[in-house]
């Protein structure tokens, strides 16, 4: 417990956690000022995604990069799953693809061009293991033609109904989910040693948690991000009117960002002291998972929880990006290196994808 309270006593950013207990007293004492619930809301993630980041450093330290940027991922999702979920109820959706489709776009643009763009700026060059990066990018074409083809078969057939959709996104999301624990049985059983994180040199950074704290920490930070996050998604569409802002764009740029806060600073951290298998691991992986598993796990939710079956038809232009965010973080990551400038060229492909949401939002 000292460790924790030392690092919060030393971190500023970790003085944001005096708006945790603010965020819950205003949902009770004003639960009308969406706005403020909002603004509040997101300076609660922050500090709590600062704290998640460096248990997981701790966790990583002990189970190594591969398996630290999965658990990283997946405790990052955790939250966008909670946002989605929670959308879903209410039957927004939009959002809720929107959401999907923004996390795949923003861990694979935003937080990977980020993170080069970061370490690039104190490492000459960095390396990393390409084919784990290969093998996450396979994984994310693999879930965008199951996302094309739905789009494109009511496209090309108008005479495919609701029924149809309905049936075909249930058998895909089955699909994607086993492809992606195949993934894993892949990548961290049967060919493992293929998967090992390249050497690096740099900071180590603090030393590590006990175990035990870390643990602790990782449980205790998911369930406070996870209530935050429900008052985020309850405020948000009407925030969103009051700065103008559409619910794709909400969707894919605000709650995306929000949502993945957590792993990305972690993967920031990680970049910064060249420990970029870490970093990759975390961006991919997070991308690979929420296509893989997240969005066909919402499907399958959507018959128990949402007013309808929500079935996985994307509007075109989400579809487009999802596959140019993926076909360009392949492009980057083949070689095995990194520079500050491919992480521009990566942020550079994400702000023409928000400003393209923000001035031409698609129809609902």
């Amino acid at each position: 417990m000292s460790a924790l309270l030392g690092a919060i006593r030393h971190n500023p950013l970790l003085w944001l956690l005096v708006f945790v207990p603010a965020v819950f007293a205003a949902e009770v004492l004003a639960p009308e000022a969406h706005t403020l619930l909002f603004l509040l809301s997101v300076l609660a993630i922050v500090p709590l995604a600062a704290l998640l980041s460096q248990a997981t450093e701790s966790v990583a330290a002990k189970t190594g990069d591969a398996v630290g940027g999965l658990l990283n991922a997946t405790l990052g999702n955790l939250t966008e799953l909670v946002i989605a979920m929670t959308a879903l109820r209410a039957g927004q959706f939009l959002l809720v693809k929107a959401s999907v489709a923004g996390a795949i776009v923003a861990n694979t643009l935003f937080m990977l061009g980020a993170a080069f763009l970061l370490g690039g700026l104190k490492f000459h060059t960095q390396e990393f293991n390409r084919v784990s990066a290969r093998l996450q990018a396979s994984l994310l074409f693999l879930a965008t033609v199951a996302l094309l083809i739905p789009s494109a078969v009511r496209e090309a057939d108008g005479g495919a109904g609701a029924t149809f959709l309905e049936t075909l996104s249930l058998g895909l999301s089955v699909l994607l989910i086993v492809a992606y624990g195949l993934g894993m049985v892949f990548s961290l059983k049967t060919h493992r040693e293929l998967f090992a994180g390249s050497e690096h040199t740099g900071e180590e950074g603090e030393a590590p948690w006990p175990m035990g704290l870390a643990l602790a920490t990782l449980a205790g930070v998911t369930v406070i991000v996870a209530l935050v996050s429900e008052v985020f998604v309850e405020s948000v569409q009407q925030a969103a009117e009051t700065f103008g802002m559409s619910p794709a764009f909400v969707g894919f740029i605000v709650v995306a960002l929000v949502g993945g806060a957590a792993e990305m600073a972690s993967a920031f951290a990680a970049a910064r002291r060249n420990r970029l298998d870490m970093t990759v691991g975390i961006a991919l992986g997070s991308a690979a998972q929420i296509a893989l598993f997240v969005a066909p796990v919402l499907v399958l939710l959507s018959y128990a929880i949402a007013p309808m079956p929500m079935d996985l038809r994307f509007w075109p232009g989400a579809v487009v990006m999802i596959f140019i965010a993926t076909l360009t973080v392949s492009l980057v990551t083949s070689g095995g290196r990194s520079t500050w400038f491919v992480g521009v060229l990566l942020l550079m492909v994400y702000v023409i994808f928000a400003m393209t949401l923000y001035f031409l939002p698609p129809a609902a």
